[in-house]
C-alpha cells in the first residue's frame, strides 16, 4: 500500500517548541549546542572502546552499542527540529515524517533493550562472579545486541504501519518537533481510538516492562550484597552507579509518555527534549566520569592523536 496514497496531505508542519522568534534563536543555539555535545561525546565513547585493548569486556561491548544507537537517534529528531529555528514553517514531506517516526521508536526502542542488556550483565556480574566469563559469553553478547536491534525493527513497524495506513485529509500542523504517533494521530480524518490503544499498549508494555525489569534486578542485587563489607557495597554500587543514572534520565520520561493516552501534546515535548536530546548527551559524560577504565582509556586515545597530530 503506498504511502502517498493512503492521505491527502503531502507535507506537515511541525509547530516546534516554541512560536516565538526571540525565543526560538535562543533554542538553535542551546540545542545546536547539545546535539554537537551528543554526536561528539558519543563518537568519543564509540572510538575509545574499539581502540581500547583493555575494553573488551561485555559491559563495554554494550556500551558501545549504546554510544553508536544514541547518535543514531538524536540524528532522527534533532537535525530537523534546529534547522526549524530558523524557518517560519518547517515542513517535512510526508514519507519523511512517517520515515521520522518510524526511525524514532527503532532507536529508541533498541536503547531500551541495551540498557535491559546492560542491566542483566551487571546482575551476573555482582551475583554470580565466577560463572561470569561463561554466563555472558561473546556469542551471548552478540545475540543479546541482534536482538535488541530486531526487537525494536518489530516494535517500530507496529507502531508506524498503523499510523502510516490512516487517512490525512487537513489539517498538516503537527503540534510537535517531530513527528509521533500522539500528534498525528490528532490530525487523521478517522477514529484513531483503537490505533491509539494499541500504540499506548506496545509503547506503554515495552518501556515499563523493560523498567521493571531493570528495578527487579538492582533490587536482587541489593539483597545479594546483604552482609558484605562496606567495601563490597561500594565496589559493586560503583559499577552499576552510572547505569543506574542513565536508566533513571531516560526511562522516567519515556514510561511518563509512552504509557498514558495522548493528550497534552505541549507536556509531551518539554519532556520528549529530555529524553531525546538530554539523556544521550550525558551518556558519554556519565560512563566516562564515573568510570576509571574508560577516563583512562579516553585519556591515551586524545594523548595518541594528539602526538600522531
Amino acid at each position: 500500500i503506498s504511502m502517498e496514497n493512503s492521505s491527502s496531505v503531502k507535507e506537515f508542519i511541525l509547530l516546534g517548541l516554541s512560536g516565538d522568534q526571540g525565543v526560538q534563536k535562543i533554542y538553535f543555539v542551546v540545542f545546536l549546542l547539545f546535539y554537537t555535545l551528543t554526536v561528539a561525546g558519543n563518537l568519543l565513547i564509540v572510538l575509545t572502546v574499539t581502540s581500547s585493548r583493555h575494553l573488551k569486556s561485555p559491559m563495554y561491548f554494550f556500551l558501545c552499542h549504546l554510544s553508536f544507537v544514541d547518535i543514531c537517534y538524536s540524528s532522527v529528531t534533532a537535525p530537523k527540529m534546529i534547522s526549524g529555528f530558523l524557518v517560519e514553517n518547517n515542513t517535512i514531506s510526508f514519507a519523511g515524517c512517517i520515515g521520522q517516526l518510524f526511525g524514532f521508536h527503532f532507536f529508541g526502542c533498541t536503547e531500551i533493550f541495551i540498557l535491559t542488556a546492560m542491566a542483566y550483565d551487571r546482575y551476573v556480574a555482582i551475583c554470580r562472579p565466577l560463572r561470569y566469563p561463561a554466563l555472558m559469553s561473546r556469542r551471548l553478547c552478540g545475540r543479546m545486541v541482534g536482538g535488541s536491534w530486531v526487537g525494536a525493527f518489530l516494535h517500530s513497524t507496529f507502531q508506524t504501519l498503523p499510523t502510516a495506513l490512516l487517512p490525512f485529509c487537513g489539517p498538516n500542523k503537527v503540534a510537535h518537533y517531530y513527528c509521533d504517533v500522539h500528534p498525528l494521530l490528532h490530525l487523521a480524518c478517522a477514529d484513531t481510538r483503537v490505533v491509539s490503544l494499541a500504540t499506548v499498549a506496545n509503547g506503554g508494555v515495552i518501556s515499563l516492562g523493560c523498567f521493571l525489569i531493570l528495578v527487579t534486578s538492582y533490587v536482587v542485587i541489593l539483597v545479594s550484597l546483604r552482609g558484605q563489607k562496606p567495601a563490597g557495597w561500594h565496589k559493586a554500587l560503583s559499577t552499576c552507579g552510572s547505569h543506574i543514572t542513565v536508566v533513571v534520565l531516560f526511562f522516567g520520561p519515556c514510561t511518563f509518555v509512552s504509557v498514558r493516552p495522548s493528550g497534552d501534546l505541549a507536556a509531551d515535548r518539554s519532556v520528549a527534549v529530555f529524553y531525546t536530546l538530554i539523556a544521550p548527551m550525558l551518556n558519554p559524560l556519565i560512563y566516562t566520569l564515573r568510570n576509571r577504565e574508560v577516563k583512562g582509556a579516553v585519556r591515551k586515545l586524545c594523548s595518541r592523536k594528539v602526538g600522531s597530530g
